[in-house]
């Protein structure tokens, strides 16, 4: 092939032996016009130029690794612009003022190439077309006809360049509608940004084909341009389209929000916007609905439909957020009250299709005693508790995220005993089968689920990896690089939570260390550690308690200094190594004075230089995302003390891709977080690096006389048991590394 492109190189070039080198100056080898000698050398100029392309001036233009393309680019801007150089010049039937114009498009054509080529729209391969185009353009302007067809039938980025080339000294009569034809190629090569060109230019005549295709490309942001008051909002209400018409149509409703779940049953004409209507300010019925919806959608993603319905992740959205705020959020609150008919009273109207996904979609928010209330529930309601009948309830929908929970909160083995056991090895079959074709926070799940199988239920953990190891082989014979990245993982992981067998983690799945922290790492320059602790004030004074809590560690305490402001509170270490911890006050009141205060200790913190390895959260699991959300990439050691589950893990790894991080699957508890916080103290004031192995086992010996104690250390997860975070980090350094 490469051998071939020379011989077509070296016999274009003797097509026209009376040429002129590009690399060679004038005198030309035909007679050139003194008048127009100027822009010939303007054209010979750009040809260097492209010549040199990568410092180096050579025969080829240099724009790609291979050269094929070279030579072809080549081919076009040096031969093939040579003879129409030479063209131009010997052409009697063309007046002076045509070869000038000719010529100068030439310079423009090629000084055009040379500062687009290889940006969007502009490949590099393109100059074959772009020099073909040019002769089909001139031919036209000849007899003085528009250059629109050839506009027309170019791509974007020839078309651009070549419209350049006809604008002097006067605009070819094609130049006005060639405009607009460059914006209609440019909306369809860019959908996301149609609308933002139609606000500028409403009345072009395919606006309305451009609407549709921006509208189907991004509805959210369709909805929000059709909620403007403005000509293009105007146009798009005025769409005859049904999904822009009823993306317009919800966007003109105040509760237009409340219609994304049902957008696809809105078009299909499964629903209307009336029945919606009536339930949208009922919680109880609208919840249900979303049931129904989600479940309706669940079974269409299945052979031998595999539809997936447009703004699943609306519903998906609004879902886990009315379940929370509903429900949740409300068992929550009351986790105190011992009387569970009251506690769970909230609950009474619910199906267990309901009460499931409750749980499945509050993975991050609800506490343990909470799940298990809603979990005892489910099955109570059923006519026939099993839990393969409730799994095709749902047509299989989020089955991953509910054994997983089930097996944290220790009743994986009563779900799977509530169906034969056939059907109990299939489910847990399929829970681990096809993971290559899942997303990832399906796969976290199931490594996440190991730990508390492998503790509870050996045999079962045996099965697990068994079919973990086929489906690696099974992806290993068909070449599925990621499938076999997934399972080869899940393997080590596994493999790894026998200790007999001494699995090496960080050697074998390639990651930094996971047992322990180097107190150097931890240390800035000067040799200090710095944590950052995140409070919030709560209507409840919960977050004042464990701010009061939290202090009562450094108060009165000789090894620690404690200053502060009316925002937070400075705490230094006076002996051992240094350690500074600076921590906001959980303020309350209007515009979130808490908010303001985290806000400007991480002003301080950045104009002085001082980056906090150390992260702590305290506070309700749905203050979590905000304390990700100001987290510094310097971030080692994260302490979320609350939920941690696939969202706030993945979050935290996207921000400081190794950090280790404990979090826990209740609300977080003084008698465990000021245990931890201490014994990381200590070991920082010591100087020692951080044995999360033996800090383990320390803490747990200290719980193992008082079970309320032990029952809550047991749900906080140390980093070397994390193994949804540990598979995270491993899986997207393996997928990254392409």
């Amino acid at each position: 092939m490469k051998q071939f492109a020379w011989i077509l190189f070296i016999t274009g070039s003797l097509a026209v032996p009376a040429q002129k080198s590009a690399a060679q100056s004038a005198p030309y080898s035909y007679k050139v016009s003194q008048d127009r000698l100027l822009f010939h050398d303007d054209v010979d100029r750009e040809q260097k130029r492209l010549l040199a392309i990568g410092g180096r001036p050579g025969d080829i233009i240099q724009v790609s690794r291979d050269p094929d393309i070279n030579l072809a680019v080549t081919d076009a801007l040096i031969r093939r612009v040579d003879a129409l150089q030479q063209n131009i010049e010997v052409d009697s039937s063309l007046n002076t003022n045509l070869k000038k114009r000719y010529l100068r498009g030439l310079d423009f054509l090629l000084s055009g190439y040379l500062h687009h080529y290889g940006t969007k729209d502009f490949p590099a391969t393109m100059a074959p077309e772009l020099v073909q185009a040019f002769e089909n353009a001139m031919k036209l302007d000849e007899k003085s006809q528009s250059i629109e067809p050839v506009i027309e039938s170019s791509s974007y980025g020839t078309g651009k360049i070549l419209m350049d080339c006809f604008l002097l000294p006067y605009e070819n009569a094609g130049i006005g509608p060639s405009r607009l034809i460059l914006l209609r190629k440019y909306g369809l090569l860019h959908p996301s940004e149609i609308l933002d060109l139609l606000k500028k230019n409403p009345d072009v005549p395919f606006a309305d084909s451009l609407i549709v295709v921006a509208g189907h490309h991004n509805i959210r942001q369709l909805y929000d341009y059709a909620a403007a008051s403005n000509s293009l909002g105007m146009r798009i209400r005025g769409s005859r389209d049904t999904l822009v018409h009823t993306v317009a149509r919800m966007a003109a409703s105040r509760s237009g929000q409340l219609y994304f779940p049902f957008l696809d049953n809105l078009l299909k004409g499964k629903i209307t916007m009336e029945e919606i209507d009536r339930v949208k300010e009922d919680d109880l019925n609208y919840f249900r609905l979303l049931v129904r919806t989600r479940i309706d959608y669940a079974a269409r993603m299945l052979p031998p439909l595999r539809d997936t319905a447009l703004e699943m992740d609306a519903l998906k959205q609004m879902l886990s957020k009315k379940g929370k705020d509903i429900f949740v959020n409300q068992i929550n609150a009351l986790h105190t009250q011992e009387n569970p008919a009251i506690r769970f009273r909230v609950l009474d109207p619910l199906t267990p299709e309901e009460l499931y996904y409750l749980v499945v979609l509050s993975e991050d928010e609800i506490y343990t005693s909470s799940y298990l209330g809603v979990y005892e529930r489910i099955f109570q309601r059923m006519a026939n508790p099993r839990g393969d009948s409730l799994i095709m309830r749902v047509h299989g929908d989020y089955f991953r995220k509910f054994i997983k929970m089930a097996a944290a909160y220790n009743k994986l083995d009563h779900f799977l005993a509530s169906m034969d056991k056939d059907h109990a090895n299939a489910v847990m079959w399929y829970f681990v089968y096809g993971l290559e074709k899942a997303g990832e926070e399906e796969a976290v799940d199931v490594a996440d689920s190991y730990s508390s199988i492998f503790e509870k239920n050996p045999g079962l953990a045996a099965y697990v990896l068994r079919v973990v190891k086929w489906n690696q082989e099974k992806n290993l014979a068909a070449d599925n690089k990621r499938g076999t990245i997934i399972y080869s993982l899940l393997r080590t992981l596994f493999e790894s939570a026998d200790t007999s067998q001494k699995v090496d983690l960080s050697s074998s799945l390639g990651i930094p260390p996971i047992y322990s922290v180097g107190h150097k790492s931890l240390q800035d320059k000067d040799g200090k550690v710095i944590e950052q602790v995140f409070f919030y004030g709560d209507q409840d004074k919960d977050g004042q308690n464990s701010f009061a809590d939290y202090m009562a560690l450094f108060r009165g305490k000789a090894e620690w200094k404690i200053t502060e402001n009316p925002e937070w509170v400075t705490i230094t270490s006076t002996r051992g190594k240094p350690v500074w911890i600076f921590a906001n006050k959980p303020l309350y009141g209007e515009d979130d004075p808490d908010a303001r205060a985290q806000s400007h200790l991480s002003d301080y913190l950045f104009d002085h230089h001082l980056k906090p390895t150390i992260i702590i959260h305290r506070g309700h699991s749905y203050h979590v995302r905000y304390t990700i959300g100001q987290m510094p990439a310097s971030a080692h050691i994260v302490v979320l003390g609350s939920c941690g589950g696939y969202n706030n893990l993945s979050e935290v790894l996207k921000i400081s891709e190794d950090a280790h991080i404990i979090s826990s699957k209740q609300v977080g508890t003084k008698t465990v977080n000021e245990p931890i916080l201490q014994a990381i103290n200590n070991a920082l004031l010591s100087g020692k690096d951080i044995d999360w192995l033996s800090m383990w086992k320390e803490l747990g010996a200290r719980f193992k006389n008082d079970a309320a104690a032990k029952e809550k250390f047991d749900d906080y997860i140390p980093p070397f048991k994390n193994l949804g975070a540990i598979f995270i980090k491993a899986y997207r350094r393996a997928m990254g590394g392409d």
